[in-house]
């Protein structure tokens, strides 16, 4: 047996370079209880909440909010869910008494959270609810202001331990909409998703089209034999149309009257918008005039996809 010494496998040197490297550090996982009155709005912020890309969970049992934030640490960090949002209210009946000792269980176990309260004056619940002619999930035989009295009872304690308390008695749903993004940090800001979509008209109109634009007033390079085979995202169809008269002052001109309507969108919360632009056969004109259109609004500031449905039809 030979006394020479092992061959050492790892330079001496990794163990301190191991331990001086800065690991990256996981995201912190965003948690929101949304809770309150029955009729103040706790739907249309799970709806807000939804399109702002979080995890909504509505009418979760409280004992079961523990689970659910435990799908933030496991599994690959692919598929984690890092924003989660779960509506907590009293139509889970005797299970909603246990939701501050499980809010204290998720405090106690480093799990930061939030809790927005939504409200309304006894006089805007009653007549929300006769407007959807709908019972108060407690008035059981009685009135709808005995449900209400009964729920404030019940939601006296979780009132007070709540974050945020929003009054929604003079919010519309766009303005409870503005609140609920003003909470989470403002994400998407101000930026209206567009779609811009060419198509043809032969194949029909696209039927999810807030917009339609004809481009069939522009001459047609299906005429032009060298143009024929090729389509409106290349680089000789895209420089015939755009050459042509008329063509770059239409797409000025039209970006420049969008302008106040998506801004409009954006006031009244319609986030997504989609434009079709169409010519005959959807692979000329209406692709080369799409990208074009497509383009100005990027450079304006709004997030654009741009997709031509009928190419490859013809």
């Amino acid at each position: 047996m030979s006394d020479e010494p092992s061959p050492m496998t790892v330079p001496a040197g990794i163990p301190a370079i191991d331990a001086a490297t800065q690991h990256p550090r996981l995201q912190q996982p965003q948690v929101l209880i949304i809770t309150g009155m029955s009729g103040a709005g706790r739907t249309r912020a799970a709806a807000v909440l939804e399109d702002l890309d979080w995890y909504v969970v509505d009418n979760l049992p409280a004992q079961m909010l523990t689970h659910l934030v435990g799908m933030l640490t496991s599994g690959p960090v692919e598929t984690r869910a890092h924003r989660v949002a779960a509506v907590i209210d009293v139509r889970g009946r005797g299970f909603f008494a246990d939701l501050a000792q499980v809010l204290g269980g998720l405090r106690e176990a480093g799990v930061e959270y939030r809790v927005l309260f939504l409200d309304a004056s006894d006089e805007v619940l009653v007549r929300r609810f006769e407007q959807v002619r709908r019972p108060h999930p407690l008035q059981g035989d009685g009135r709808i202001m005995d449900g209400i009295a009964e729920e404030r009872a019940v939601l006296a304690d979780i009132r007070e331990r709540a974050d945020t308390v929003v009054d929604t008695s003079d919010l519309n749903v766009h303005d409870l909409a503005r609140e609920v993004r003003a909470l989470v940090g403002g994400e998407m800001d101000d930026v209206l998703r567009v779609s811009v979509i060419s198509f043809g008209f032969k194949y029909g109109i696209p039927l999810d089209a807030d917009h339609v634009v004809d481009v069939r007033f522009l001459a047609n390079p299906y005429w032009v034999t060298e143009l024929r085979h090729l389509t409106g995202r290349d680089a000789p169809v895209r420089d015939y149309v755009l050459g042509l008269p008329g063509a770059t002052t239409f797409i000025d001109r039209y970006v420049g009257a969008l302008e106040p309507v998506l801004a409009g969108y954006l006031n009244e919360e319609k986030r997504y918008v989609t434009i079709a632009v169409g010519c005959t056969g959807g692979k000329h004109r209406s692709v080369a005039i799409s990208e074009a259109v497509a383009a100005r609004l990027r450079e304006a500031g709004h997030r654009v996809s741009v997709a031509a449905r009928d190419l490859g039809k013809e």
